[in-house]
């Protein structure tokens, strides 16, 4: 594991969250959206594991690839548009948080470290969820890959929130669940807690940047020890 990037113990600290498979458990919400927009235009069989290609990968780059892969004859507005309405009949009623991560939301939170959130989801989603689950005043800031001209694996979701934190990248935390977020995190010069959706992707080359990986996923994420990494790494 190669080491993170440290700040000065002077540097105002923040943590950075992404939203989906990270803080909270949407991925099956967008695998029935998506399968049910894709059979909409006659493409059948979209199953889970196809689902899992497109994890921590923006909502718009996903939909561009399915629709060439496929070859749709519609915008990928009109995909997007779709897809989000049909995101949202199930986001605002059945979306969860991971426990241990609420924790750890609420122990820095507590502990008065600023937070965002930064994800590939459209600004109405992040806010939707976040107000679903009951944390949208926890987090100071909240950025879409909309906002920015590039999502993950480019680091401009991440770079925006650590602006609008008024925290220097070098100072920030990034919480990922996907290797394409945790390259973001590294590219962005920002230290990473990594906990893989799917474990299998724990070998990824990109989570090696992780300065702290739960390689089990949620199943094995300590918020506490998360917490006092987030501190410690400050005195490397």
């Amino acid at each position: 594991m190669t080491s993170s990037p440290s700040a000065s113990p002077s540097a105002p600290l923040a943590v950075i969250f992404d939203l989906d498979g990270t803080l909270v458990d949407s991925e099956p919400n967008y695998f029935e959206a998506s399968r049910t927009v894709l059979a909409r235009h006659g493409v059948r069989g979209f199953g889970w594991d196809d689902h899992l290609r497109f994890v921590g990968i923006g909502t718009l780059e996903t939909l561009e690839t399915l629709r060439r892969e496929h070859r749709l004859d519609v915008p990928v507005d009109e995909l997007l548009a779709e897809l989000n309405r049909a995101y949202l009949e199930l986001a605002g009623t059945r979306t969860e948080t991971f426990p241990r991560m609420r924790t750890y939301v609420e122990r820095l939170y507590a502990a008065g470290v600023p937070l965002a959130v930064a994800s590939g989801s459209s600004r109405r989603i992040i806010q939707t969820v976040l107000e679903c689950v009951g944390l949208t005043d926890r987090f100071a800031a909240v950025v879409s890959a909309e906002e920015v001209p590039r999502g993950k694996p480019e680091p401009d979701v991440f770079l925006e929130a650590a602006r609008r934190l008024d925290a220097e990248p070098g100072s920030c935390v990034v919480v990922e669940d996907a290797p394409p977020g945790a390259g973001a995190a590294h590219r962005a010069g920002m230290r990473c807690v990594g906990v893989p959706y799917a474990p299998t992707v724990a070998a990824d080359p990109a989570f090696r940047t992780a300065g702290l990986l739960f390689p089990g996923g949620q199943g094995e994420f300590d918020a506490e020890r998360a917490y006092t990494w987030v501190f410690d790494g400050r005195r490397e």
